[in-house]
């Protein structure tokens, strides 16, 4: 199984790419793939993203969100990418 984790990543992939533009498909599909607590923290660490994206301070974002500081510095260390996913998803939703 572990030599094609990475291939079911990317299936994960085309399938939501497939289905992205059916904001009601995407929707139950993501609630049907993931637990109710793993949606939960996409939807958090979300947050954490576009908050450190308008410059909001570490502690502030984890005292809002009832999170660890250690949650914050792991979204803050990958929104260091100047091309990683975080800041160029961003960009397509701030167009």
């Amino acid at each position: 199984m572990k030599n094609n984790i990475d291939q079911y990543k990317k299936e994960v992939i085309e399938v939501i790419h497939k289905i992205a533009k059916d904001k009601q498909l995407l929707a139950d599909f993501i609630r049907d793939i993931l637990t109710p607590r793993e949606f939960e923290n996409v939807g958090v660490r979300w947050q954490i993203v576009k908050r450190l994206g308008k410059g909001e301070h570490h502690i502030a974002i984890a005292e809002n969100l009832h999170v660890g500081v250690a949650t914050i510095t792991r979204g803050s260390r990958e929104m260091r990418k100047k091309e990683g996913g975080f800041r160029r998803a961003l960009k397509v939703i701030h167009r």
